[in-house]
């Protein structure tokens, strides 16, 4: 059977080169009023802002101006998603490649490289540390692109993290949410993983330049057909999978040309399926094995503009900043950002093995921060944020057309609050030190005292049935969740 988005015919490049070159070609500082009238225009969430109000917010450079976007970026994350920070870990399975990207540890011909699968039973082991020794909820699961790692490789890992369930000391945890990074599939491929589990299916662009994209990606690999690539998510819609997730991996080239291509993709997958993406990655360009690939240089000013401008450009989306980042440029960007990873090793099979040093041989990246994830928890408290290892809309059904309508109108952000509050208290229950309980007792209980100040959100059923299953929490039980 030929579907639409895998008969190249259909594909056409949606993204303007032309008209993004021209935008940046022709850039004029703004002034601070038509800045403040393009954030308050996103600030509503529901109303999209154009590729021309986008490229206005990467024009800007005066100091005050920065400043007020800054101000409204976080004020629009707080409005969407409330004050909490979701807390994931990468789970590498496979370093396989046939794509020889010049930037990733992964390629085919890195000859320093240490490749390695891992069998069901090494996820399995894999996901009991994750699980059961350092309190995950949600992983995100990262194969490269290779036949050994296919469709039917991802479904059998999913099956078996998921079936996956480790004693705490309180109660029984378990991974209830993986989200999928992985090569683009055609639509059958994508039906199978969907059926096995997948939560959000995640493929970034790397670069939406058609033109360096060529120069990054030999001919006569998979990865080098751009038009393939970029329909991965229209495949997704149509295999049934409505969450996925765009990125772009900053430092291959004008971080303002990927900025204005990412807002282009969101607004496709809005006009095409009016759902647009989940969750917004922006890894930055980071050492890798083998490779002399230096890229563009993006400084930290430059890189907090970047997130800040994608949270007002895609207001209801997740932002994602990941360990590629140091701990001092993750404090500022965190209050834009609604997701974070956190005790990342990225090597295949490093949380069991529990090599305690990097090995570039053996992983796609270096890491910037490699905290625990007690000590992240500890910090994301000091700075005023709770922790949430949230999965409840996924298994409400807020997901798609449904979890979109949820974000735009700002009431998602009750659940957000809820949720974060039980799940927290599920995690210091079974994982936490002493230490690091009683600094977050305090930040839980305000969380608390804000539920039941708030009448406007949350009415009193939905107060009582919160004190209801925390109580249950701290006696043991456990997944209660609105």
């Amino acid at each position: 059977m030929i579907y639409k988005y895998d008969d190249k015919n259909n594909m056409k490049d949606f993204v303007d080169r032309e008209k993004i070159l021209s935008l940046l070609k022709n850039q004029v500082e703004p002034d601070i009023e038509e800045i403040k009238e393009i954030c308050e225009k996103s600030l509503q969430i529901s109303d999209a802002l154009s590729i021309e109000d986008v490229s206005k917010l990467i024009a800007v450079s005066n100091p005050d101006t920065l400043e007020l976007i800054y101000n409204y970026a976080a004020k629009i994350k707080n409005k969407v998603y409330d004050n909490r920070i979701v807390v994931f870990a990468p789970l590498y399975a496979a370093n396989l490649c046939v794509n020889n990207c010049l930037y990733c540890g992964f390629r085919s011909e890195n000859r320093e490289a240490i490749r390695k699968v891992l069998s069901m039973d090494e996820i399995k082991k894999e996901t009991e540390v994750l699980a059961g020794e350092i309190g995950h909820k949600r992983l995100i699961f990262v194969v490269g692109e290779s036949p050994l790692t296919g469709a039917e490789y991802i479904a059998d890992s999913l099956k078996t993290i998921y079936s996956v369930k480790v004693k705490t000391r309180r109660g029984v945890s378990s991974i209830r949410r993986v989200n999928v990074n992985a090569a683009p599939m055609s639509v059958e491929d994508l039906k199978l993983i969907k059926n096995a589990g997948i939560g959000t299916y995640q493929v970034f662009q790397e670069t939406y330049d058609k033109e360096l994209y060529k120069k990054l990606h030999p001919p006569k690999t998979p990865k080098a057909d751009f038009n393939y690539r970029l329909y991965a998510h229209h495949r997704a819609f149509e295999a049934g999978i409505d969450d996925v997730a765009i990125g772009a991996l900053f430092g291959l080239g004008d971080w303002r040309f990927e900025v204005l291509g990412l807002v282009t993709h969101a607004r496709e997958l809005e006009k095409v399926f009016g759902i647009g993406p989940h969750t917004v990655s922006f890894p930055r360009l980071e050492k890798a094995c083998a490779s002399d690939y230096s890229g563009v240089s993006i400084s930290d000013d430059e890189f907090k503009k970047i997130v800040a401008i994608l949270r007002i450009s895609i207001p209801y989306a997740g932002l994602i900043v990941t360990c590629r980042e140091k701990p001092e440029v993750i404090r500022e960007v965190i209050p834009f950002c609604t997701q974070r990873d956190a005790s990342t090793r990225i090597g295949i099979g490093a949380y069991s093995e529990r090599y305690s040093k990097q090995a570039l041989e053996r992983q796609q990246f270096e890491l910037g921060d490699t905290r625990t994830l007690e000590e992240v928890i500890g910090e994301l408290a000091d700075l005023g944020y709770i922790t949430s290892f949230c999965t409840a809309g996924y298994r409400c059904n807020r997901t798609g057309d449904h979890i979109m309508k949820m974000l735009k109108s700002g009431r998602e952000s009750r659940f957000c609050k809820l949720n974060a509050i039980l799940t927290f208290r599920e995690w210091l229950e079974d994982f936490a030190s002493d230490e690091i309980k009683n600094k977050c007792e305090l930040l839980i209980e305000k969380e608390i005292e804000d539920v039941f100040k708030d009448s406007d959100r949350f009415s009193p059923k939905l107060k009582k049935m919160l004190i209801d299953y925390y109580e249950k929490i701290k006696k043991g039980e456990r997944d209660l969740y609105f």
